[in-house]
């Protein structure tokens, strides 16, 4: 491993990174690792950039899970940590001497707006409102600050990902129990957990709503294509910036509800109206955005590009992720 190619991963302890480590390592990397323990934490500034010198490619994933109620404390903590850790890593290469050529930052696709009425590539992509949207927007503003002449950056705007993490993992018990229903916006009593946050925030001070009749878009992507995507990128010298990381064939919100139950062998599925699933997901300490917003990304620079999807239908990429989980 002596003469192996360096790869540096921060936040690898989660779904997304751990898949990425084990990926890193069967092309052939050594791979440092950065996080809240271990080998390098983020309060050794001089060890992040030890680990960081000499590496041919950085991957960040670092980031609180937004897999919770966004209770004050907690949106600033979700939003503290993507900041704070890409700064912390930008100045590491920006004191490097020998830096990564290819910096990869994660994102997520949550940046672009509730969108009914057309799909949001790179190229023409509208960005939303609101706190999720301002945490992304955020996140991207501090990747890319700055010059780093001899670094290329790819901010990865990822959909939600299937696979045996905690997104999938909710839908699917959500099937299982006959609650997979399709699950409809509407009224509910104002609070301002929504609300932007940080220096310019945006939107309104209290949450909005759209009769969506569960037609509300679900872009996702498997996690296979996941890796898939990081590898590619990280072999073409020549895209940088933001890339939509989501297959080219979305759903819907009925389509994926009436999917996931053929997929667990569950035959019914209770619909839910927002009056239903806020106490729900109070209970289960997480946000109806998950299932309410409208996420409609498609996968322009990929696809313009060439890259070839493993999972692109749905209904396949839900039975490959089952199938996994009971083989376990």
């Amino acid at each position: 491993m002596a003469d192996a190619p360096v790869a540096v991963v921060a936040g690898a302890s989660g779904f997304v990174g751990a898949a990425l480590v084990r990926a890193l390592v069967d092309d052939g990397y050594q791979v440092r690792r950065i996080g809240r323990a271990g080998e390098v934490t983020w309060a050794d500034a001089a060890g992040i950039t030890r680990a960081i010198e000499g590496s041919a490619v950085l991957v960040n994933m670092a980031g609180m899970s937004v897999n919770c109620r966004y209770s004050d404390s907690n949106r600033d903590e979700i939003l503290r940590s993507r900041i704070d850790t890409t700064r912390a890593l930008r100045e590491a290469v920006a004191s490097a001497s020998r830096p990564p050529a290819v910096w990869l930052n994660a994102s997520t696709a949550t940046i672009y707006r509730h969108a009914m009425d057309r799909a949001n590539t790179e190229a023409d992509g509208e960005l939303g409102e609101g706190f999720s949207v301002d945490v992304a927007r955020r996140w991207e503003q501090e990747f890319f600050a700055d010059e780093l002449p001899r670094t290329r950056r790819v901010a990865l705007r990822m959909a939600i990902v299937l696979g045996d993490g905690p997104a999938t993992n909710k839908l699917i018990a959500l099937a299982r129990l006959g609650l997979g229903g399709p699950q409809f916006d509407g009224w509910w009593f104002p609070h301002r957990r929504y609300r932007g946050i940080g220096p310019a925030p945006t939107g309104g001070s209290r949450a909005s709503w759209h009769r969506t009749r569960g037609y509300q878009k679900f872009s996702w992507v498997h996690i296979d294509d996941v890796i898939g995507a990081i590898r590619f990128l990280r072999d073409r010298d020549d895209i940088s910036g933001p890339v939509n990381i989501a297959s080219p064939n979305p759903s819907d919100n009925r389509t994926l509800m009436r999917t996931l139950r053929r997929t667990v062998g569950m035959p019914v599925g209770m619909p839910a109206w927002r009056w239903m699933l806020e106490p729900a997901m109070w209970a289960l300490r997480t946000e109806p955005e998950l299932v309410l917003k409208s996420r409609w990304v498609l996968p322009g620079t990929l696809t313009a590009a060439g890259f070839t999807f493993r999972h692109p239908d749905l209904r396949e990429a839900l039975k490959d992720v089952t199938s996994s989980q009971r083989a376990r």
